[in-house]
């Protein structure tokens, strides 16, 4: 089946959807993006885009950071994501990359006389992390870029060389992924995602001014687990040992989804194993983003 992308205004084929090798974003970079993922719900047979919206709302104060333009409203954007979902008639998990960049043909890093062009790519996906298991994890070696750096705020493309660090790296020594520093030594989050510890029945979290991006996921557990789980999240700077000793923890976003941790530099979390209250958050939250929790229903855009 032929498998289509949003490009330049028009729903193309894959594989004609290509960039000039001497765009400005691949050549430096400049682009923000978001990752956005749809589920299929057998019973209803229907494909629920999860908080498209908020989204395009993060992807559009990612631009104003970059100095970009989206094309589209965050409306629009939703709908032309709801059409494209229908165009490749997905009955399965899938995933959309929006991508606004700069696309002008020219050397130079400046963001200047240079324009904005806006795509969406999209592809069948289940886990992008195996959520069954417990992950080892380290802390890593680098640092997390910072707000006067490259804003890690703003999900922009060149700052996940990064994240492709962390990850490399840590792969390259046995674990499954990292827990990431600031300059300071402060905790932030992991390869590319939002952090969550547990201790003593209460979920902890960095806060939003902690050199992180701000997770739709992770406002998304924030809420579910106060308003049906009675589990209250307290949002503070994090020190590196608190790691070693909480009780668990988990990565949370839109590719990792609700992912456990039960091991953090040859340290066990509890008892080694995946927690109470990781293993209801991470039911709890995949119900809702199925669709099937009326009262977040309003999350879920259908898409038939």
């Amino acid at each position: 089946m032929t498998e289509y992308y949003f490009m330049n205004g028009e729903y193309v084929e894959a594989e004609k959807a290509v960039i000039p090798v001497r765009t400005h974003a691949f050549l430096y970079g400049t682009a923000v993006f978001e990752g956005i993922r749809a589920y299929w719900n057998e019973e209803e047979k229907q494909l629920y885009v999860f908080r498209a919206k908020e989204h395009y709302e993060r992807l559009e104060r990612s631009a104003k950071i970059m100095y970009m333009e989206c094309p589209y409203t965050v409306d629009e954007c939703c709908e032309i994501t709801k059409k494209l979902m229908a165009k490749n008639e997905y009955k399965q998990d899938a995933y959309m990359r929006p991508t606004l960049y700069k696309s002008a043909q020219k050397v130079g890093p400046g963001l200047y006389d240079n324009e904005d062009s806006f795509m969406i790519v999209s592809n069948k996906m289940g886990d992008y992390i195996d959520t069954s298991k417990g992950l080892k994890v380290c802390v890593s070696s680098w640092r997390r870029n910072s707000d006067n750096a490259i804003p890690p705020r703003a999900k922009v493309a060149g700052a996940y060389a990064n994240s492709a660090l962390i990850k490399t790296d840590a792969h390259n020594a046995g674990f499954d992924d990292a827990v990431v520093l600031d300059e300071e030594g402060r905790v932030t989050e992991g390869s590319a995602m939002n952090l969550f510890l547990v201790q003593n029945g209460k979920l902890v979290t960095t806060m939003k001014t902690d050199n992180i991006l701000v997770g739709v996921t992770r406002n998304t557990i924030i809420e579910i687990a106060k308003n049906e789980l009675g589990i209250e999240t307290e949002e503070r700077a994090i020190d590196r040992t608190e790691l070693y000793i909480s009780d668990e923890a988990f990565y949370c976003g839109t590719g990792a989804q609700i992912s456990p941790i039960t091991e953090i530099d040859s340290r066990k979390l509890g008892d080694g194993k995946v927690g109470p209250i990781v293993t209801k958050l991470q039911k709890l939250y995949f119900d809702v983003v199925k669709g099937k929790v009326a009262k977040y229903k309003h999350w879920c855009m259908p898409v038939y």
